[in-house]
């Protein structure tokens, strides 16, 4: 028998129906006694500042729609009782005829967690300050700059990018910088 292990899985559901999809999953957790198996059911949002009429609004985007992340031990039960969830459409990662699915690697899911507040595990980095980086994901992709400051308990680091012909400071998450070898 193989080992039991619990890993993150991707659960395809209707879009705009991810929060419903989770609550019959929790539901049917209790209802059918598999608490041992499944663990999280994550839907990943992202929470915004938006200003309305002069007011801050706090709004929920969904990073990733149509998508639940669910952390579990892939029993043939524990697969059964997901995929027959009501506004479950099947799991990422498999190829269907009695596959069992795939599970997100590691790294991807903890960047996921990371970027939602819900990791604890902090990035190792391999840049201080005054080191030159590149900017891997968000609006200033690929513009490099110089490390300004590093803030390991937030961990993110102020950069100092030319924007427009001026030395401007931006927070940029350490997971979305890559040192630049000069």
């Amino acid at each position: 028998m193989e080992e039991a292990k619990k890993e993150w899985y991707v659960v395809n559901t209707y879009a705009g129906h991810e929060n419903k999809v989770k609550e019959n999953l929790q539901r049917r957790v209790e209802s059918m006694g598999i608490s041992d198996y499944l663990f999280r059911i994550l839907v990943a949002e992202e929470k915004d500042i938006e200003i309305k009429n002069g007011k801050q609004v706090e709004k929920t985007r969904n990073l990733f729609p149509g998508y639940l992340f669910v952390e579990m031990i892939m029993t043939d039960d524990a697969w059964y009782v997901v995929r027959n969830t009501p506004g479950v459409t099947g799991f990422i990662g498999s190829s269907g005829g009695g596959a069992k699915p795939f599970p997100v690697s590691p790294e991807e899911i903890d960047a996921i967690l990371r970027r939602m507040g819900l990791s604890d595990r902090k990035i190792v980095v391999d840049f201080k300050v005054g080191d030159r980086v590149k900017i891997l994901n968000g609006p200033f992709v690929g513009i490099e700059g110089t490390v300004d400051s590093m803030n390991d308990d937030a961990q993110s680091a102020h950069v100092l990018t030319i924007l427009f012909g001026r030395e401007t400071p931006t927070e940029i998450a350490y997971m979305d910088l890559e040192k630049v070898e000069i």
